[in-house]
C-alpha cells in the first residue's frame, strides 16, 4: 500500500513532508527526495479519538468488518517480516489470512487473503488521514477502487484491512529496476481502469469526491492488470452546488499536483484530470514525474514533454524505448493528445473523466504496432548508425551520444532492465487476450 511524499502549504509558506513509497512484493524504496524532510504537519500525539466518538464518526460505513488486534495479529503471524509487503508514511503493510466471511484468521494460503495496514505512531500521517480513509473507501463500491474489508481500533491502535492487489503497484511496475516492460496493450488496459476509477469518484459517486493523490504508486493491479485506485487519505469532498471549488491546503505530490491548484489551494475535480495526464505521460515515456538524475531540462516530465505533445512526428520522442517499437502508432498518438488536453493549463479545458475514458476505450485493442512502420524502420536505422559512431570512438553516456563535447539525444540507448540483487525480476507481464 502506497505512501505519499506531500506537498503541504498555507498561504505563510510551503511544507513539504517526504514519505518513502512503499513497495508491493515485498520491496521497500524509496524516491528521490525534493527538498529535506521537514517535521510532519499532521501529529498523532494527542489525535486518536475514543472508541464511541469515532463509532459516530464511522457510522456511515457499518458494512465494514470491525477486527480484534489480536485477530490481525495471527492473521498476519505475528506481523512478521514474511508477511511485510511495504511500508510508508502510515505504516507497515502485511499480507494476511482471514475468514471469508468473517473475521477470525485462518491458516496461510486459505480463505481470504488481505493486505493489513498498520498506524505508525511516529510516522508522518494520523488519525485524521486513517479516519478519511474509512471514510470514503467504506462507502465508496467499485471496481476500480480497492475495496476495504475493514478496520481495527483498539486503544491506540489504528489498523485497515484491504483486498490482497498480488501484482502490486504500476509504479512497481514502470520504474522498479529489473522489472520487465509492460506491453503497451497492458499499459492503456490500466490507463482506462484508472480513469474509469476517477470518473466514479468525479460524476457517479453519490457525493462527488476530489482524489487529491492520483500517481502510480497510488494505482493497484490484481492478477489481470485491472486497476484499482488505492490511499484515500487526502480524499475530499467536492465542492457543493453553487461552489467553484474546495479551498485547504495544498497536499499532493511534487510533479502530479495541478499548478493552479499549488498557487491557489482551490480544488476541484480538474486537479484531479491533471494528475490523470502526469501518470498517462509516465505510461507512455517510461519516465517518473520527476527525475532529478534525468540531465538539466528533462527532470519535470510534463515540462519536457510539453513541446513534443503537439507534433505528430516530434511525439515519436516521447515514447518509452523498451517498448521497442511494440506499440499502436494510432494509439500512442491519441494518448498523446489526451495527456496534452488533460495537461491543460487552463482547468476549464481539460475534459472531464468522463471523456477520458470514452477516449481511452478503444486503444487497448490496436494493433498498427510501430515496429512495422517505416518511420520507426527509419529510427532504427539511425539507432544503428550511432551504434557504428559509438565504435569508432564517439562516446555515449547515460543514452547521450556526445558531440563536440555536447550531449545529444540517441535512440542507441535502449537500455534494458538490469538485475536487481535485491529483487528479482518481475514475471513477464502476458496479455492472452485479455487486454482489452
Amino acid at each position: 500500500m502506497p505512501s505519499r511524499s506531500k506537498v503541504d502549504s498555507s498561504l505563510s509558506g510551503i511544507t513539504v513532508t517526504n514519505d518513502a513509497e512503499s513497495k508491493s512484493t515485498n520491496e521497500k524504496g524509496s524516491d528521490q527526495p525534493v527538498v529535506p524532510v521537514s517535521s510532519s504537519t499532521t501529529s498523532n500525539a494527542g489525535s486518536a479519538s475514543s472508541t464511541p466518538l469515532f463509532s459516530e464518526e464511522l457510522k456511515i460505513a457499518s458494512q465494514l468488518r470491525k477486527f480484534a488486534f489480536n485477530d490481525l495479529k495471527l492473521a498476519t503471524r505475528n506481523f512478521r517480516p514474511e508477511s511485510l509487503l511495504g511500508e510508508g508514511g502510515f505504516g507497515c503493510v502485511f499480507k494476511g489470512w482471514i475468514e471469508e466471511n468473517g473475521t477470525a484468521p485462518v491458516k496461510p494460503g486459505t480463505g481470504l487473503t488481505v493486505a493489513v495496514k498498520t498506524l505508525n505512531h511516529d510516522g508522518l500521517q494520523g488519525h485524521k488521514e486513517w479516519l478519511a480513509e474509512v471514510s470514503f473507501l467504506g462507502n465508496l463500491l467499485h471496481s476500480n477502487l480497492v475495496k476495504l474489508i475493514g478496520y481495527c481500533i483498539e486503544d491506540d491502535q489504528r489498523l485497515l484491512v484491504y483486498e490482497f492487489m498480488p501484482r502490486g503497484s504500476l509504479e512497481n511496475h514502470l520504474f522498479r529496476k529489473g522489472s520487465l516492460p509492460l506491453p503497451w496493450s497492458i499499459r492503456m488496459k490500466i490507463a482506462l481502469g484508472a480513469a474509469k476509477g476517477l470518473a466514479f469518484l468525479h460524476e457517479e459517486a453519490e457525493r462527488p469526491v476530489i482524489y487529491r493523490d492520483f500517481k502510480t504508486s497510488n494505482i493497484l493491479l490484481d492478477a489481470e492488470y485491472n486497476a484499482k485506485l488505492s490511499d484515500f487519505g487526502l480524499a475530499k469532498d467536492a465542492p457543493e452546488d453553487g461552489k467553484t471549488h474546495v479551498s485547504t491546503r495544498v497536499m499532493g505530490t511534487y510533479g502530479y499536483a495541478a499548478p493552479e491548484y499549488v498557487m491557489t489551494g482551490h480544488l476541484t475535480s480538474k486537479s484531479d484530470v491533471y494528475s490523470f495526464g502526469v501518470v498517462l505521460l509516465e505510461m507512455v515515456t517510461g519516465r517518473r514525474a520527476m527525475d532529478k538524475n534525468r540531465p538539466n531540462g528533462e527532470h519535470n516530465l510534463v515540462e519536457w514533454a510539453r513541446p513534443h505533445l503537439g507534433d505528430r512526428k516530434r511525439f515519436y520522442r516521447l515514447l518509452d524505448p523498451r517498448l521497442e517499437g511494440h506499440f499502436s502508432i494510432k494509439g500512442a498518438q491519441k494518448a498523446a493528445q489526451l495527456a496534452a488536453y488533460c495537461l491543460s493549463r487552463d482547468p476549464k479545458a481539460r475534459p472531464k473523466m468522463s471523456e477520458v475514458v470514452e477516449t481511452l476505450k478503444p486503444l487497448p485493442n490496436l494493433k498498427d504496432m510501430a515496429s512495422s512502420s517505416y518511420y520507426f524502420q527509419t529510427m532504427q536505422a539511425d539507432r544503428a548508425r550511432s551504434n557504428v559512431n559509438t565504435k569508432n570512438g564517439i562516446r555515449t553516456q547515460g543514452g547521450f551520444v556526445s558531440r563536440n563535447g555536447q550531449p545529444t539525444r540517441s535512440f542507441s540507448s535502449l537500455n534494458g532492465p538490469r538485475a536487481s540483487p535485491c529483487h528479482p525480476p518481475l514475471q513477464s507481464p502476458k496479455t492472452n487476450g485479455r487486454a482489452s
